[in-house]
């Protein structure tokens, strides 16, 4: 294709929101030459940092996470919607420079936030060891001056009872030669009257400082505030109009919770801001795609304040006058002959690793070794890709041998811990292979025996799990064709909203993440017992 017909396709075509559907919050976009990549949060996943790419804006393909392994990221123990937090991706000097908070708790107004720095010389690494950074706040951010210094920002967190917890965006200068924070943490920012000011970024254009920031928490309130200053130390002056995006108050929106933005510009000048947004699937209803990547068009006249039209997340913008550039469709259905899990999965506080995930020992199958309980936050199990629609499913075939009621296998629809249903392989007391079905809804359990299957001569088994809006629905299928098992389970309790609580107005759990559809194995007698998976397709209707 000329590069004048791939101009006009790409002019002719639109961006679509949200651009990366299902559990991509907190996106931190870059442009490096004619490559666009998004960096998103993953809390307790892995791999940590999930990347996408583009070269249009328009077309996105899944290169994977950068953390990959604990050398990088120790999540054992991580608890539900913990972990990574906003990561920030920059270039600079001829390297990827990535820093990221992981972030222990949310109790009793503490975070113990601890931020890293890692670099490289390429999006897909090698990555250095990381550097261990403040832990005054999370949402950290590197700012690259003109003048060659480096700074590092972050939201300024304190824990004192009755002070304001999000005590301002801070900053302060990194050496990268000595790879050390150095000088005074200097308060630039303390936000607005709307609060809750955290996720900066930092720009300078027509001899002006830009601190973007996200505001109102990650809800309903979300919105992306802009503040300017001719010095880096400030003082900042937020835009007298107002926040330069926000859903708050447009409860007819089809693209709710705008906010935590991040900006950048094209070959030609253009800017646009990549943010996070959610659809919710009733007004102010429960989201249980998570919260997503959209990006937006910015009118950014020279010396002159950044504006989105309307100032509110639209579905559709025109795409930028760049060359077309498609990426191949990801396989339907993944057949595990590659000799790692594809970019599409993640796994649950532990990495991808043979002591536990095995795709070479017998070939086009995933093995999966048992791990712990669904409570368990050290070694689980758990193999999911994001759910990326209301309607979409994931089918498998598995091939599971348990020993007895410690030993299962299966499928499952997954928020957390506390919330998600499951389908799985047993053995049951008589000694007989069955199928049973549990439902898990803020830590109580609900069996479903009524619907138990008996699997005996069976020696592989299909399995289903369906999202048709506010139902998931299960499936199986013992080589006669699928057979639906007659139960409409709750979807709405793997989102965000259901996730939180809160006790005495301080948050006991929270709900950052998304739901998930997965293959998960339990081995809680610790016999060595493992699961074949043959194939894993997913299809969104």
């Amino acid at each position: 294709m000329s590069t004048e017909i791939a101009d006009v396709a790409t002019t002719a075509r639109s961006i679509r929101n949200p651009v990366l559907t299902g559990f991509h919050p907190d996106p931190s976009i870059l442009r490096v030459g004619d490559d666009y990549y998004l960096a998103t949060s993953t809390f307790e996943w892995y791999p940590g940092v999930r990347v996408h790419h583009s070269r249009d804006l328009v077309h996105w393909r899944a290169l994977g996470g950068i953390v990959t392994d604990r050398r990088l990221l120790d999540l054992r123990g991580c608890g539900d919607s913990n972990g990574v937090w906003a990561p920030d991706l920059t270039y600079h000097d001829g390297l990827f420079h990535l820093v990221y908070s992981d972030v222990a708790s949310f109790a009793s107004g503490y975070w113990d936030p601890q931020n890293y720095l890692v670099s490289a010389p390429d999006i897909s690494g090698p990555w250095s060891d990381p550097v261990k950074l403040h832990s005054h706040g999370f949402d950290a951010s590197l700012f690259h001056d003109s003048d060659g210094s480096t700074w590092l920002l972050s939201m300024s967190a304190d824990w004192r009872p009755g002070r304001d917890r999000f005590g301002g965006i801070e900053i302060q200068r990194y050496d990268r030669e000595r790879q050390r924070l150095v000088g005074e943490a200097r308060i630039i920012f303390h936000g607005t009257a709307v609060g809750l000011t955290e996720g900066p970024h930092l720009y300078r254009r027509d001899g002006w400082y830009w601190l973007v920031t996200a505001e109102g928490g990650t809800s309903w309130e979300h919105q992306v505030t802009v503040a300017r200053s001719r010095h880096l130390h400030g003082p900042y002056l937020a835009d007298p109009h107002g926040p330069l995006l926000t859903s708050a108050g447009r409860p007819d929106l089809r693209l709710q919770k705008a906010g935590h933005g991040c900006l950048a510009n094209t070959q030609h000048g253009d800017w646009y801001l990549a943010h996070l947004v959610a659809r919710p699937y009733s007004p102010r209803g429960n989201c249980v795609l998570g919260r997503e990547t959209a990006i937006q068009q910015v009118d950014w006249p020279a010396g002159q304040w950044p504006r989105i039209p309307g100032g509110v997340p639209a579905d559709t913008i025109p795409a930028p006058a760049l060359p077309a550039h498609p990426w191949p469709d990801e396989p339907a259905t993944d057949h595990f002959d590659a000799p790692r899990l594809a970019p599409c999965w993640s796994t649950l506080r532990r990495p991808e690793s043979p002591d536990w995930l095995d795709l070479r020992t017998r070939p086009s199958h995933l093995r999966i070794h048992g791990g712990q309980s669904p409570v368990g936050k050290q070694t689980p199990s758990l193999v999911g890709r994001r759910v990326g629609a209301e309607r979409c499913a994931l089918e498998t075939v598995v091939e599971f041998d348990p020993v007895d009621h410690r030993h299962l296998a299966g499928i499952t629809t997954y928020y957390n811990t506390l919330n998600w249903h499951y389908l799985y392989l047993t053995r049951s007391d008589d000694g007989r292979a069955v199928l049973e079905l549990l439902s898990c809804d803020q830590g109580r359990r609900t069996a479903h025996p009524d619907l138990t299957v008996d699997v005996a001569d069976a020696v592989r088994v299909g399995l289903r799990a369906r999202f048709d809006g506010p139902v998931v629905r299960f499936d199986y299928d013992l080589g006669a064709g699928w057979q639906e098992l007659p139960a409409d389970l709750d979807a709405t309790i793997l989102s965000d909203e259901h996730a939180a609580l809160i006790i005495d107005g301080e948050p006991a759990a929270w709900g950052f993440t998304g739901a998930f559809l997965g293959l998960w194995v339990q081995d809680l007698g610790g016999d060595g017992v493992y699961a074949d998976f043959d194939h894993a397709g997913y299809q969104e209707d």
